[in-house]
């Protein structure tokens, strides 16, 4: 294995791991909560269950290097939705910090897509 592989291997785990955490809880507690805020933007509360498609299955496709493009996609298509429904409002706002309500608190306030180019960049 060549160190690009196992860079490569080192991230689809731990983002797998990490959305497919968030869809157990899901699976334990449900999904009244997004089922509020879907019916809140005037959609079918059943929608919700969606979810996961892109927390639960696309993890496990990524994590297992399954269609690992088509997992991705999902996972990326999920995050989305999940923006609009819970941050559009505030997508532009400035925190207390001069970040967003998306910023990355791991990286010193920076966008978390400036995070994920340097981990992609890194496994170059």
């Amino acid at each position: 294995m060549q160190n690009a592989d196992i860079g490569k291997l080192v991230l689809r785990l731990a983002l797998g791991i990490m959305i497919l955490l968030h869809g157990i809880h899901k699976l334990q507690h449900g999904v009244g909560g997004i089922s509020g805020m879907v019916e809140g933007v005037g959609l079918p509360g059943f929608l919700a269950y969606g979810v996961f498609i892109g927390e639960v299955i696309a993890p496990i496709m990524v994590i297992i290097g399954y269609h690992t493009r088509i997992g991705a996609a999902l996972m990326v298509g999920n995050m989305l939705v999940a923006i609009a429904l819970a941050h559009l409002g505030d997508l532009f706002a400035l925190g207390a910090w001069a970040a967003g309500p998306l910023s990355c608190r791991g990286c010193s306030c920076s966008p978390p897509w400036r995070c994920a180019s340097w981990a992609a960049a890194a496994t170059r």
